[in-house]
């Protein structure tokens, strides 16, 4: 029998998250798939930060839990069955998916970056209401604009890196021609080091890597840095002089230390979501040395360049993936990724 021909299940276990500290795995009905969605087996997923915060915190940033929800953005599978309208790709090819739905509206926004549109959604998020269910499950209708074709010789597993190393590349990208220049990283949990592994193949000639533990210096050396520093190390920080600077650990703190470490006239991407409100920041040294603070979020097309890397061996993001857990044991695994001493990339393995 053809596979576009078994009969799906009628519902799935999935990651919920019902509240602050209220994280499930429950069955979900499956509905039948809209004319322009496919049927994605779901292999791996990735625990993304934005998931721990609504499991911890009820929130992320500003996107307030108010219902249930379906974790679930950094997803990877194959097509279990081909959308009704002929579009997108057939049964049994290997796909990864682009989160975002460009929001249309008035608000102004350059018409090359659509992850700008204040109508954004993105699978997994609390920013409207109703919410927009995530894909940790075993079968996910999603759109075929979403899915992504991945070559046959990319591992599944290596391939759940896709999502957030796009947000990795966009960060670097941000931050111009990195060639030959000497870069800083702050933070090196996973958005960091897939950074550190972009800008090594980037060109960037000295990468300095700094965290609150050692865990993620090694896998920064891992994959592409020069130089690793423990946080505490402030007056080796202050000495580096980074031409460029991407601050991925998402606290005032690490904002702090990229100011510190970026060269007169340097450029600080900001990677790391600072939580809402006002941030206690030395602003000032930014203004004396006429440093140029970019903000970077999420990411575009990019994905198509993060696929090429991956398949052909440019982008060697490997270490940065330390452990996998079955579904049923989502709760450990994200009990896990909460821990950034201990762990990386945190993946579910759906068909374990």
């Amino acid at each position: 029998m053809a596979i576009e021909e078994l009969p799906l299940p009628v519902s799935a276990a999935a990651v919920v998250v019902h509240g602050k500290d209220d994280l499930r795995i429950d069955q979900v009905p499956l509905r039948e798939p809209r004319a322009d969605e496919a049927v994605i087996e779901i292999a791996y997923g990735g625990i993304c930060g934005s998931d721990l915060h609504y499991w911890l915190h009820g929130a992320a940033g500003e996107s307030i839990l108010k219902d249930p929800m379906v974790l679930g953005h950094e997803v990877v599978g194959v097509v279990a069955r081909a959308a009704a309208d002929g579009t997108g790709p057939e049964v049994g090819t290997p796909v990864a998916v682009h989160p975002a739905t460009p929001g249309p509206g008035a608000a102004r926004y350059p018409a090359d970056r659509p992850n700008l549109s204040p109508g954004c959604t993105y699978l997994g998020s609390a920013a409207r209401h109703p919410h927009t269910d995530g894909a940790f499950l075993r079968y996910a209708n999603l759109p075929t604009r979403m899915l992504r074709v991945l070559p046959e010789s990319l591992p599944l597993r290596l391939a759940a890196l896709i999502e957030p190393a796009s947000v990795a590349w966009h960060g670097v990208s941000r931050a111009g021609d990195v060639r030959g220049k000497s870069v800083l990283v702050v933070g090196c949990g996973p958005i960091g080091t897939l950074a550190i592994a972009v800008l090594k193949r980037a060109g960037a000639s000295h990468i300095t890597a700094v965290d609150m533990h050692q865990l993620p210096l090694d896998i920064a050396a891992s994959v592409g840095a020069d130089v690793v520093l423990l946080a505490p190390e402030a007056e080796r920080i202050a000495a580096i002089e980074a031409d460029v600077v991407i601050e991925s650990s998402g606290n005032h703190f690490g904002l702090g230390t990229a100011i510190n470490g970026a060269t007169r006239g340097g450029r600080v991407v900001m990677v790391g979501l600072l939580p809402s409100g006002v941030q206690p920041v030395a602003i000032s040294l930014a203004i004396t040395r006429e440093l140029e603070l970019l903000g970077s979020f999420r990411f575009n097309e990019e994905i198509a360049e993060v696929i090429a890397a991956l398949a052909d061996g440019s982008l060697f993001v490997e270490p940065v993936i330390t452990h996998e857990f079955a579904l049923n044991d989502a709760l450990v695994a994200f009990d896990m990724a909460k821990n950034s001493a201990q762990s990386g990339k945190v993946l579910l393995n759906f068909a374990d």
